[in-house]
């Protein structure tokens, strides 16, 4: 099966689509199937071939190269959505709903026009759906994201001082556990381990399995441990280093390597 890979905006997630009989190359504008509707994409790979058993659901297609005209209409949904980002804005406000509009996008063929949102509360938006349907004459959809979702949009500078991993090459959120900073053996003060969202930092994934597979084997801070100078307690553990330290009441604290 000949395959592309595509993305909506840039820096999203990138999705597979099948291609038949388009000679479809990397950076080009296409009109692809989606789940509502057709929509305008731009293509992130030239043409490949896979396996369709690695595909676990059948893929949709690319419908045609965008031409100019389908390009001017892409365009021209930036720009009304825009507006109708900043009227919706207007509105939420008069209606004094506790909710931040992030983000408004219609769909290429322009049947749908969807607000993104972030509120850390449930959100009763139906008046302002209804004044929105009237204004714009298509059917409207909220969709409420989180926090993370907002810092992929704005984006930043992190701790690190570069910019954001969500807004620069991370095309999905992947779960980030506190387990994770344990296990690098990070200090758990907030300052420390959130981005600039208030989540865990989305990097504390990456060395993680590392980290994991160093542990083993290695003493737990607080345990009793017989080491060859003496009976003790663990008092700290270098991972990387694989070394622990363990205080001996005859002798203090000393450093033992794992075996």
């Amino acid at each position: 099966m000949k395959i592309i890979k595509v993305e909506f905006k840039k820096n999203g997630i990138p999705e597979y689509y099948q291609v038949k009989d388009i000679a479809v190359k990397h950076g080009d504008s296409v009109i692809v199937e989606a789940d509502k509707g057709v929509q305008f994409a731009t293509a992130i790979s030239n043409i490949f071939e896979m396996d369709n058993e690695k595909f676990s659901v059948s893929l949709k297609s690319v419908i045609r190269i965008a031409t100019k005209k389908d390009t001017k209409q892409h365009n021209q949904n930036l720009n009304d959505a825009k507006y109708a980002l900043e009227k919706a804005r207007k509105l939420a406000a008069k209606e004094e709903l506790n909710m931040k509009i992030l983000e408004a996008k219609y769909t290429f063929d322009r049947d749908q026009l969807y607000f993104y949102f972030l509120s850390e509360n449930r959100v009763d938006f139906r008046n302002l759906a209804k004044e929105l349907a009237s204004i714009y004459h298509t059917r409207i959809e909220l969709r409420q994201v989180g926090v993370r979702d907002k810092a992929k949009e704005v984006g930043g500078i992190g701790m690190c001082g570069r910019g954001l991993c969500c807004s620069t090459f991370l095309k999905e959120f992947e779960t980030v556990s506190i387990n994770m900073a344990k296990n690098q053996n990070l200090s758990l003060n907030p300052t420390k381990i959130n981005g600039l969202c208030g989540r865990l930092l989305c990097c504390l994934n990456y060395e993680n399995e590392c980290y994991k597979e160093c542990r083993k084997g290695m003493p737990k801070v607080g345990q009793t441990i017989t080491t060859e100078q003496g009976t003790g307690v663990v008092k700290e553990i270098q991972i990387l280093k694989q070394t622990y330290k363990v205080e001996i009441p005859t002798k203090g604290i000393i450093e033992v390597p794992i075996k």
